[in-house]
């Protein structure tokens, strides 16, 4: 899919032996937008105040977190340190108020590196913006 484009999101939540599957798409996104996203959304459904591990590959996730750029973003009114706006505010918003719920660590791998979860998550999300793209498609009879 292009960028931007249709994209797709997914996130396994795991506690214990206990696993859950959650995704989404959109018709015109960002690969950067759709990695906010499942964080957003995995967090979402915890209950009460949790110990929670977010592995991802997405440095843009990992690093702005963990750098604390987008703290810093935010006390600067959603501006980087060159004073252009930063991008997408409104879900670093989400995500920021979601993880100071909890006790967070972020944590960086390597994409496509046969990391099972986040192989499967991958797999998931091609096939949620692959939707997204066919619900985007115009009718074929029509015209114009």
């Amino acid at each position: 899919m292009g960028n931007p484009g249709p994209g797709g999101w997914a996130a396994l939540l795991r506690y214990g032996n206990s696993e859950k599957e959650i995704s989404g798409h959109d018709s015109h996104t960002t690969n950067n937008r759709m990695e906010l996203t499942a964080v957003i959304e995995a967090l979402s459904l915890l209950k009460g105040k949790c110990t929670v591990r977010i592995t991802t590959d997405s440095k843009y996730v990992v690093d702005s977190v963990n750098l604390g750029r987008a703290a810093q973003w935010r006390l600067k009114g959603w501006k980087k340190s060159d004073n252009k706006p930063a991008l997408n505010s409104d879900l670093w918003e989400k995500l920021l108020d979601a993880s100071a719920r909890h006790d967070c660590t972020f944590l960086w791998i390597r994409g496509h590196a046969g990391h099972a979860e986040n192989e499967r998550c991958d797999e998931i999300a091609v096939r949620q913006a692959k939707a997204a793209a066919e619900a985007v498609k115009p009718y074929a009879g029509s015209k114009g």
